[in-house]
């Protein structure tokens, strides 16, 4: 195997999806006392979601609430409670690229701009014939981290 040409910096999220965005509300807002930072609606994602933060700065942890718009549609963002865990990547494209290359299947949609604007993509939760590797049954997004938290990172690794 080749030297990966990219670092997995840190979390950058994880989105948790329900029926009803009210009840997921409730823990993570009401009770666990997050801010609800904005929302994203898409209906090519079938997504209703507040995003919510914890932690400040570089290290902050985007927590996403989502609800489907529709239910009996795809993606069905309700059917699995933990819907999928963010990773800040300090090279996206070189990531993809390496991945890609070595048996890791990725999502359809390549690429894109995310719900907090960052460049996003998925890893598929099951490998197939052609890329054998998977998430194992989850969804992995990879986020192209901004300067500030690749800076941030590298300062704390060399503490």
């Amino acid at each position: 195997m080749n030297q990966r040409p990219f670092k997995v910096l840190g979390i950058q999220q994880i989105a948790i999806g329900g029926p009803s965005k009210e009840k997921l509300r409730t823990l993570w807002v009401e009770k666990f006392g997050l801010e609800i930072t904005s929302t994203f609606v898409s209906e090519r994602e079938n997504v209703d979601e507040d995003i919510c933060a914890m932690g400040v700065g570089p290290f902050k942890v985007e927590v996403d609430l989502m609800q489907p718009l529709d239910p009996e549609k795809k993606p069905a963002v309700h059917t699995t409670p933990l819907n999928h865990v963010g990773l800040w990547i300090d090279d996206l494209p070189k990531a993809v690229e390496w991945l890609s290359a070595n048996g890791v299947r990725f999502a359809p949609g390549g690429i894109r701009k995310g719900a907090a604007g960052f460049d996003i993509t998925f890893l598929h939760p099951k490998g197939n014939e052609e890329f054998p590797i998977g998430g194992e049954g989850v969804l992995i997004e990879l986020v192209q981290a901004p300067p500030e938290v690749v800076s941030a990172f590298a300062r704390l690794a060399s503490q």
